[in-house]
């Protein structure tokens, strides 16, 4: 009985032995398992993050080389053709004044510089004591004369009166005929005397040729002045200023008669309007340069001499117009950036032209449908990649 007890007790140890260690081995494939789904599912996880990473990457590295610009399509606009030139302001017929007669000293200066004057009003008055008093003796001469014609008249109405009695004959009668005749004659020259006289002493006053404005004045009370003293004043016709533009060879070719012009003189707070009346027939060898003359208006704030700048308008043109910021130089010259069909930019070279407050307008270069960068041109090379913005 004990016998058999043991062994029964020994078996059952060894079942319960053998299936003890069946459940530790199915514990352990159960966590081999569960580590392994960890494992694969931490490296899944890891996969997907890194993907999504390099696809980030990758995206923002294309956003990084495709820049962002702002462009514009200009199109065609017509646009003022203005000429800017220099020069200075004078008078448009300019009248130069001095000593007509014999001149002499001066008595009185009746004007000053900048008053106006009318046709043949008196400038300056010289003294004219020894004129006067050849005047007064011709004068005299005139009366002699007169009463010698007067004496031989009536001796020869006398003589008629006898000739028909017999008492004088006929050749008597001629020769008193011919002596009142040459009375007469010395009355006319006499006569012619004065007048000359007396015209020579009025060409001692120093007057205005014409109506205008008196621009200078060299005369002054005291001054012995001749006909060789030079000019005493200079006037200007009516008043009438001008502009004297001083051009290139090509902007005159531009202008013509009638086209009009803004006068700002130097120092001056306003512009005036004029209109280019002549255009230089020659050209200055030396400076390649011509004369438009702008006919310009009286204003005391013009004045000859002085210098100005005018804005001349010489027709339209019809061009593209761009901003400052879209039009870049190098040493090569003039260019814009043109996004073409690839978005990308492309360098192209450009011949600008008018400038205004407006923009400036490219003569050369571009039709006006292109895709001009507007910015941020310095920053882009030939050939980059953008993602062009159209301006509003």
């Amino acid at each position: 009985m004990n016998y058999e007890s043991t062994i029964d007790a020994d078996a059952a140890r060894e079942i319960n032995t053998f299936d003890g260690g069946d459940d530790e081995a199915k514990s352990a494939r159960r966590r081999n398992w569960l580590i392994a789904g960890v494992v694969l599912a931490v490296l899944v996880i890891a996969w997907y993050f890194m993907h999504d990473s390099n696809s980030a990457t990758t995206q923002n590295g294309g956003a990084a080389q495709a820049q962002v610009v702002t462009v514009v399509v200009p199109g065609q606009t017509t646009i003022a053709n203005t000429i800017t030139a220099s020069g200075t302001i004078a008078a448009r017929r300019e009248m130069p004044v001095g000593v007509a007669g014999e001149g002499g000293q001066v008595l009185r200066v009746l004007v000053d510089a900048g008053d106006w004057v009318q046709a043949g009003q008196v400038l300056a008055v010289i003294d004219r004591a020894v004129q006067g008093q050849q005047i007064a003796s011709q004068a005299a001469n005139v009366e002699v004369a007169a009463a010698d014609a007067r004496l031989a008249q009536a001796n020869l109405d006398r003589a008629l009166k006898l000739v028909e009695r017999g008492f004088i004959s006929k050749a008597d009668v001629d020769r008193l005929t011919a002596t009142r005749d040459a009375a007469v004659a010395r009355v006319g020259v006499a006569r012619a005397g004065l007048g000359e006289l007396r015209e020579r002493a009025a060409r001692l006053n120093i007057v205005a040729p014409a109506a205008g404005l008196v621009l200078t004045r060299a005369a002054e009370p005291g001054q012995i002045v001749s006909p060789s003293a030079g000019v005493l004043f200079s006037m200007a016709r009516d008043g009438q200023m001008e502009m004297q533009a001083r051009l290139s060879e090509a902007d005159l070719a531009r202008l013509s008669v009638g086209a009009t012009a803004e006068i700002t003189p130097v120092g001056a707070t306003r512009s005036f309007k004029g209109e280019v009346w002549q255009v230089s027939p020659t050209i200055d060898q030396t400076t390649r340069e011509g004369i438009a003359r702008i006919a310009l208006s009286y204003d005391k704030d013009l004045r000859p001499g002085g210098f100005a700048t005018a804005q001349l308008r010489a027709g339209t043109i019809t061009a593209p117009l761009l901003p400052e910021s879209a039009i870049l130089s190098d040493e090569k010259g003039s260019f814009v950036y043109v996004v073409d069909a690839d978005n990308k930019a492309q360098r192209r070279a450009v011949k600008t032209g008018e400038v205004s407050q407006r923009g400036i307008a490219v003569m050369e270069g571009l039709n006006g449908r292109e895709r001009i960068v507007l910015r941020a041109g310095g920053f882009l090379n030939p050939g980059d990649k953008v993602q062009p913005v159209l301006a509003k």
